[in-house]
């Protein structure tokens, strides 16, 4: 088109940054936003919302909120682009105070401002701003047509304020459910440790006919773990390989891992680590390495180690654990050793640092 001499307008320019932040191409999202100034479509409600959805995709939310102060007239698309960069950059408070200061400019939110404000209130765990977000729902819903969107975000919300019952009552009033509603609950359930709830929701979703993916795979073998399922973990994983036909991914086989080795089944959990089609992470060796102080397997711990090493020289933790190990069984001379490496190397045990942190 460009080659052709036909210049863009405000109908070309939001659908190439779509294309753009589909691809996450940031150069060629650069390019549209230079070619949009000079056009002067670059403050064009569609353009601008793209620009800042680009830039916040990015993590570069500096220029994001540029192009938004710029504006001098913002619509609701601008405010659910920067709120929900905002929001899924990890900055859950700052999406709140700006969702706080959309409502003192006069515009009514609507279901895309609620889905991304509840789920940054969900980040927070602030139950009391979770009550006033519901209320907000409410009035959102005559807006759009989006209603089981928001009452899986609520679902979603008060799952990670840690008030499940809410979260049911929410699910219940549904007039329909999809798999992310289901989904939402498991999650909630697993989090808190409450296996029995999460796996007979699971029950009930598949008895009602909703294919499960592999989110909902992720929540139910976590729930496996806090309730020490180590059977019904393998029955799940091998369901969701040769029933669903999903192909396990980084976050399922970590789940495994933590799952067999808090049982004392290190070899079937080193198995695991070994067999699987892409690299351990530092969280599944954690988990392996959290398993092998529970277990005082001395063995496996060096192993775990060198891996541990390997990954984050710097981290004073595996070091740590793995002294631990070695007074648990009593070998003292070891201890010292990891001890001498650390203070030749310069590593410094971290304030008040736990073993847990490298848990899952």
């Amino acid at each position: 088109m460009s080659k052709a001499n036909v210049l863009p307008d405000f109908y070309t320019i939001p659908i190439v940054m779509k294309a753009v932040c589909q691809s996450f191409d940031v150069q060629a999202g650069l390019q549209v936003h230079c070619v949009a100034i000079k056009l002067g479509l670059d403050l064009k409600e569609f353009c601008e919302s793209g620009f800042i959805s680009l830039y916040s995709k990015a993590g570069d939310f500096g220029n994001a909120k540029k192009v938004f102060e710029q504006s001098p007239e913002r619509k609701l698309g601008s405010w659910n682009a920067v709120i929900g960069g905002l929001t899924r950059g990890g900055q859950a408070e700052e999406a709140i105070n700006m969702f706080m200061e959309l409502l003192k400019s006069g515009l009514e939110p609507d279901d895309v401002t609620m889905v991304s404000v509840t789920s940054a209130c969900g980040s927070l765990g602030d139950l009391n701003l979770a009550l006033q977000l519901h209320k907000c729902v409410f009035q959102a819903k005559r807006f759009g047509k989006s209603d089981m969107m928001m009452m899986n975000s609520l679902i979603d919300m008060y799952g990670k304020c840690g008030r499940m019952e809410l979260a049911y009552k929410v699910f219940v009033g549904m007039a329909e459910r999809n798999v992310l509603t289901w989904t939402s609950l498991i999650m909630g359930y697993a989090m808190h440790g409450d296996a029995v709830d999460a796996l007979e929701c699971f029950h009930y979703m598949r008895k009602a006919g909703v294919r499960p993916n592999h989110v909902t795979f992720i929540g139910v073998l976590s729930a496996c773990v806090h309730g020490g399922r180590v059977e019904e973990g393998r029955r799940y994983f091998d369901m969701m390989v040769y029933t669903y036909r999903i192909t396990p991914m980084l976050q399922h086989y970590g789940v495994m891992v933590d799952l067999l080795g808090r049982a004392g089944l290190l070899n079937e959990a080193r198995e695991m680590v070994e067999s699987m089609p892409m690299d351990a992470n530092v969280i599944i060796w954690g988990a392996l390495m959290g398993a092998c102080e529970k277990h005082g397997n001395v063995e496996m711990g060096e192993w775990v180690a060198k891996h541990l090493e390997e990954l984050e020289p710097w981290n004073d933790g595996v070091y740590v654990v793995l002294s631990n190990i070695y007074a648990r069984v009593g070998m003292w001379e070891d201890v010292e050793r990891v001890r001498m490496i650390m203070k030749t190397r310069k590593i410094a045990k971290s304030p008040a640092y736990s073993s847990a942190a490298l848990s899952v």
